[in-house]
C-alpha cells in the first residue's frame, strides 16, 4: 500500500492543526529536556560505541502526518551487523539486540534522539505513535483518522502499551497478530483521544509516560476481540 497522501485520502494538515500553543510547548519541552540530557545522550553514545562501533543511531522511515513519510532516529539497540531488513518488530527476548540495547528498549532511552525529530516539526511530544512503512496498509478501515495528528514520543498507546513486545503470543507469527491485535487496539485508543484533546489532558499523558519511566504504567488494555477492524 502507497502512504502518498492522495492514496490515504486524507485533507492536508499542518501545523495550524497541531495547534500554535502545543507545538510551543513541544519547543521547550524539547529544547529544554535535550539540553538538559546531553551528558546522557554523551554517555549511552560511548556505551554503543564501545560495545560495538558504529553506528550510534538507527534512522528509519515512518509514517507521518496525512501518510508523509519521515526519518525518525533511536539509538541503536540491535548488533550493528545484523539483518536491518528482517522483522519489523521487537518482541521479547530478540536475538538482535546487544545487551546495552536491551537496557535501552527496557528504559525506553532508545527514544531519546527523537527530540530531535520533535523540534525539526516531524513529530511531537504527544501524539500517535508512529508506524513503520512495513505496517502502513493497516491505515485504512477508518484507522487512517489517527494520520490527522502529528506522530509522537508518548501519548495513550505508547504508555497503555510500553510492555508490547511481551504481548506477542508464540503460537501466532509476530506481523500477522500486531496486523490483527496490537495495531487495531492502539489506533482506537488513539481516535478515542486525540480528537478530544486539550493541552492540560497532553500533558497529564506527559506525566503519565514519565512515571511509566519508574515502572508505574497502567494495564494494557483487554485484546481478547484479537482487535478486528470495526
Amino acid at each position: 500500500m502507497s502512504i502518498q497522501h492522495a492514496a490515504l485520502d486524507l485533507p492536508e494538515v499542518s501545523d495550524a492543526a497541531h495547534g500554535w500553543a502545543r507545538r510551543a510547548l513541544d519547543l521547550g519541552i524539547a529544547g529544554s529536556a535535550a539540553i538538559f540530557l546531553a551528558p546522557l545522550f554523551g554517555l549511552i553514545a560511548l556505551a554503543l560505541y564501545l560495545e560495538g562501533g558504529q553506528p550510534i543511531l538507527f534512522a528509519q522511515t515512518r509514517v507521518g502526518t496525512g501518510g508523509r513519510p519521515f526519518q525518525m532516529y533511536k539509538f541503536r539497540k540491535f548488533h550493528p551487523d545484523c539483518d536491518t531488513p528482517g522483522l519489523p518488530l521487537t518482541i521479547e527476548g530478540d536475538s538482535r539486540m546487544t545487551p546495552i540495547g536491551r537496557i535501552l528498549a527496557v528504559t525506553k532511552l532508545d527514544e531519546l534522539p527523537q527530540l530531535w525529530n520533535v523540534l525539526s516539526g516531524d513529530m511531537a511530544i504527544v501524539g500517535p505513535r508512529p508506524e513503520s512503512l512495513a505496517f502502513a496498509d493497516c491505515f485504512r478501515g477508518g484507522y487512517e483518522a489517527v494520520l490527522r495528528y502529528k506522530p509522537g514520543l508518548l501519548g495513550p498507546s505508547q504508555v497503555l502499551f510500553r510492555h508490547e513486545a511481551q504481548l506477542y503470543p508464540s503460537t501466532e507469527e509476530p506481523t500477522r497478530f500486531y496486523r490483527r491485535t496490537l495495531f487495531p487496539a492502539k489506533a482506537k485508543l488513539d481516535l478515542a483521544y486525540f480528537p478530544h484533546r486539550t493541552i492540560a489532558s497532553d500533558v497529564a499523558w506527559m506525566a503519565r509516560g514519565a512515571m511509566a519511566i519508574f515502572g508505574r504504567v497502567p494495564a494494557a488494555p483487554n485484546l481478547g476481540d484479537r482487535g478486528r477492524h470495526p
